[in-house]
């Protein structure tokens, strides 16, 4: 019991439509206004007294690209402002809240950047940063991105602090504590106000995720269309580059079949030469050979000569010999 309640104490949940009732309480399960604040923003709720596109205050072409700061030092200026907060990206337009009469800084500012990527990034890290010595929070533009908005000066409103007198629950600053006690449904759907979600709080170290842009039929359709072409695109690039190769391979073969042709054409050339050479020097050995015999031949037949002349002389001495 107590592992399950201190469980339950690092549990939050946020608020995904306002209602004034309900931002008035910690836990998200009040069902009676408990100061006046609360009860004048109660009436202009059903009373249907405030209308965010119809405020003046109201900001940006592109609420999904807008952000909101808050507890900005009253000598922040618009330029300091803007220089901070362009380190998320490119800052179309700032709006330092000031007031009426005097024309002195509120403390709070909307920024609108390029894209709503640029947005979601400094949602995510400019929360808590510092300016002129003051600790900022941000938060979407909840203005016009929050069913039910009302704003902090008709009793609404997030966040706020203790010596204020006016504390709102629900939102980034100050989410909605799980439920200890009992909740009591029928009255809460009596009302209106959304039940907790039992079962899927979130860690209070949790980002909560700003509302995304809600695509159309035809920007599906448009996407679509572009997915399309670019399918169709890279399928062309990848037929030229098919195309490219085959006729590359072609190129390449055709070169291969000319240097194998005249490779051959050499070898066969090389070919002949080697037996031209052989029989060059075949027969230029038969001719030595010949040569040879002939030569060894004749110094045979010439040493036969010799020999016969000279036994014809001993013998021719000889006979002379016995005669004298």
């Amino acid at each position: 019991m107590n592992r399950n309640k201190d469980s339950k104490l690092n549990s939050v949940f946020y608020a995904q439509t306002y209602h004034p009732i309900q931002a008035g309480s910690i836990d998200g399960t009040d069902i009676l206004p408990h100061d006046n604040a609360v009860y004048r923003a109660l009436l202009c709720s059903s009373a249907g007294l405030y209308d965010p596109l119809g405020d003046p205050n109201v900001i940006g072409d592109d609420p999904y690209c807008t952000l909101f700061v808050g507890r900005l030092s009253r000598l922040t200026t618009e330029d300091t402002l803007s220089k901070a907060m362009s380190k998320y990206g490119t800052v179309k337009n700032v709006r330092l809240v000031r007031h009426i009469v005097t024309g002195a800084s509120q403390g709070y500012a909307f920024i609108e950047y390029e894209s709503e990527r640029e947005m979601r990034r400094a949602y995510e890290r400019a929360h808590h940063s510092v300016i002129d010595d003051s600790e900022i929070i941000v938060d979407y533009n909840r203005q016009q991105l929050m069913p039910g908005w009302i704003p902090r000066r008709l009793g609404g409103g997030l966040g706020g602090k203790k010596e204020s007198g006016q504390l709102r629950f629900g939102g980034r600053e100050r989410p909605f504590r799980a439920p200890l006690r009992s909740i009591p449904l029928d009255d809460l759907k009596r009302l209106g106000i959304p039940p907790p979600p039992e079962g899927n709080y979130m860690s209070r170290y949790e980002i909560p995720s700003p509302p995304r842009r809600k695509r159309s039929y035809e920007d599906r359709e448009d996407k679509h269309s572009r997915s399309h072409r670019r399918s169709s695109s890279r399928d062309r690039a990848y037929d030229e580059r098919r195309s490219a190769d085959a006729e590359g391979g072609s190129q390449k073969r055709h070169r291969h079949d000319r240097s194998y042709y005249y490779d051959e054409r050499e070898r066969r050339s090389n070919s002949r030469d080697h037996r031209n050479d052989e029989r060059e020097d075949t027969s230029r050995k038969s001719r030595d050979s010949q040569s040879h015999r002939h030569d060894r031949t004749s110094t045979s037949h010439d040493r036969r000569s010799d020999t016969r002349r000279s036994s014809d002389r001993e013998h021719r001495s000889h006979k002379r010999h016995r005669h004298e």
